[in-house]
């Protein structure tokens, strides 16, 4: 267990504890003055009814009876003032005890909890019509997106993909319309792949290193060709691919929404090998 998880159940625990002393507290307080009186209040009373001549057996003490009947004194007699209009009470506002309260703070409170992450997850998994990942993504013009990968030393990064995109040798495409997904090829026949940036082995995002023109994971050494087929590590296989198509205005268009297995250990359709320094270890073997 990870040292945040300790702290979330270590907070968790006070949490509660401080409820229960609270609970405990205002339980004390309830019955402290449900009729319990105190000590000073007591001796008092004892006091007065020293002074009125009363025992400490009398029932109402003499304060008492003396406020009863200047009560009574002032009471209007009956049937001189016309009654008020009775109107029935609010049942919801009427025997809401302390309990009641708090369980339906909670439950409201839950609701809106439960409520509120429901949401945060459909906004994470919807896929928008805006774009961005999860959906179709155009990364423009074909021929502007390789010169755009020319221009960045072989690889360029389409972040609203989350996708790397690099140049296909049209010499390499036989042996690929074998081995490749149909749903991938539309774009590699036009010169370009897409490939998702994450790492197959544990999920690190793959950067690309412009020394040996590989992608090479610098998480746990794992190492593809520029295409995306593996070269070296512990990934299991190629790096994942995006399917792309070409639209008839000449726009390429990767489908970040549809996303296939990379190729298997072994694969090398381009024949590329390091073209210089590695970035990470592993050195191909």
């Amino acid at each position: 267990m990870n040292a945040g998880a300790i702290i979330a159940i270590a907070i968790a625990a006070l949490v509660v504890l401080a409820a229960v002393a609270f609970l405990t507290a205002t339980r004390r307080q309830d019955v402290r003055g449900a009729g319990a009186l105190s000590r000073e209040t007591r001796s008092r009373d004892r006091e007065d009814r020293a002074r009125h001549g009363e025992s400490e057996s009398s029932s109402v003490p003499a304060v008492e009876r003396e406020a009863a009947e200047v009560r009574s004194a002032a009471l209007v007699p009956a049937g001189s003032v016309a009654p008020a209009p009775w109107s029935p009470p609010d049942p919801e506002a009427v025997g809401v005890s302390r309990r009641q309260f708090f369980n339906r703070a909670s439950i409201t409170l839950m609701t809106a909890s439960l409520g509120a992450f429901g949401a945060a997850v459909l906004a994470f998994l919807w896929r928008g019509a805006e774009g961005g990942f999860g959906s179709k993504v155009n990364a423009g013009k074909v021929n502007d997106v390789i010169n755009n990968i020319r221009s960045n030393d072989g690889f360029y990064y389409l972040a609203e993909g989350r996708a790397w995109l690099t140049e296909y040798p049209a010499d390499s495409l036989g042996e690929a319309r074998v081995l490749y997904p149909t749903g991938a090829l539309a774009g590699m026949e036009a010169g370009v792949i897409a490939l998702y940036q994450k790492c197959p082995h544990l999920g690190c995002r793959i950067p690309e290193c412009k020394t040996s023109q590989w992608f090479e994971c610098q998480c746990h050494g794992s190492q593809y060709n520029r295409v995306g087929e593996k070269k070296a590590g512990p990934a299991p296989r190629g790096m994942d691919i995006f399917a792309t198509q070409v639209s008839s205005t000449g726009d390429l268009v990767v489908d970040t929404g549809t996303i296939f297995g990379g190729m298997p250990v072994g694969v090398n359709t381009t024949g590329q090998e390091a073209e210089g320094p590695h970035c990470t270890g592993g050195g191909g073997h």
